[in-house]
């Protein structure tokens, strides 16, 4: 990758993170994870056994030594099972991080804003590092990085919907107004999608159907790889601009003449 960042007082080279649902079997997540190059997997903790027999469980292949786990509180409905399930995962992984999720629709699976806000503070105050799952509101992500989050989390399009970038104008605007890094998180469904992201200048990428839902996974998570690096050299190297029409690629000065 060409250059790293940092979530709070960890720095992090990949630029993509995948999640742990999904997949035929952990062992297609750990090959899955290698292809794709992740520092970071994130779990859901209200649907992962953290306690399964040892050799068994999630955290036996996808492991706390060689991946940074984001804890995740994905299936949470109110603020109170928000925090109570980070708080939760804390004293399981031992870790200050937490993807929080505060669900507001079940169609949709959109986040309920005010109630992200309100958990976001809570974990803050709890010594949490708070990385918000968010609609693409420039507001909120400005009022959730004002607030303390070391990163806010915008979705692309809703969760699972390999929809692409719906709405890069406001992207823009939160990659504009936001001193934090912007992970583009739902919605991403081929490699291109990533691109896009990265090309808008996104610090980095969450996805996880794009890849376990892909008739092949490891294939997928190695194109999503390469997307997600391709996108960021060309958001560094910086676009040629549009033009509505044709320039000669090749001076037309000193032509010789017939």
């Amino acid at each position: 990758m060409t250059s790293s960042y940092s979530l709070g007082s960890r720095t992090f080279s990949s630029r993509l993170i995948i999640g742990s649902g999904k997949y035929d079997s952990f062992e297609q997540n750990l090959a899955c994870a290698e292809a794709s190059g992740t520092e970071m997997v994130t779990v859901a903790l209200r649907r992962t056994k953290l306690d399964a027999p040892k050799g068994e469980g999630l955290l036996d292949f996808i492991s706390p030594d060689r991946f940074t786990i984001l804890p995740n509180t994905a299936g949470c409905y109110t603020v109170e099972d928000a925090v109570a399930t980070a708080r939760m995962g804390r004293e399981l992984l031992d870790t200050d991080l937490i993807k929080l999720e505060v669900i507001g629709d079940d169609r949709t699976l959109f986040p309920d804003v005010a109630g992200t806000l309100e958990a976001a503070k809570i974990l803050i105050d709890d010594g949490f590092s708070v990385l918000p799952y968010v609609t693409d509101d420039p507001v909120a992500c400005q009022k959730l990085a004002a607030m303390g989050c070391p990163a806010v989390m915008p979705l692309a399009a809703p969760i699972g919907s390999g929809m692409g970038i719906r709405n890069a104008a406001n992207l823009r605007i939160i990659l504009e107004t936001v001193e934090v890094p912007v992970i583009v998180d739902a919605g991403v469904g081929t490699a291109s999608d990533a691109a896009v992201a990265m090309e808008l200048g996104a610090t980095a990428i969450l996805m996880n159907t794009g890849i376990a839902a892909a008739k092949n996974p490891v294939q997928m998570a190695r194109a999503m790889k390469l997307a997600t690096e391709a996108g960021r050299l060309a958001y560094e190297a910086g676009r040629m601009p549009m033009r509505l029409y044709a320039t000669a690629s090749s001076p037309l000065d000193g032509l010789a003449s017939f």
